[in-house]
């Protein structure tokens, strides 16, 4: 797999991928962050001494 192509211009090689990967990865990582946080909250108030 070539990696360099000297006939590309600057606006070509700058150009994300068509499929998406970037973002899927990101917003896929974001989601996961949010829910371990979320799950790590509930556990910890579902801990506390003193609940009622």
């Amino acid at each position: 797999m070539e990696t360099y192509d000297p006939h590309k211009s600057k606006t070509e090689v700058r150009q994300a991928s068509p499929r998406k990967m970037n973002s899927r990865v990101l917003v896929i990582s974001l989601v996961a962050v949010v829910l371990i946080f979320a799950v790590l909250l509930i556990i910890f108030n579902t801990t506390q001494p003193g609940n009622i």
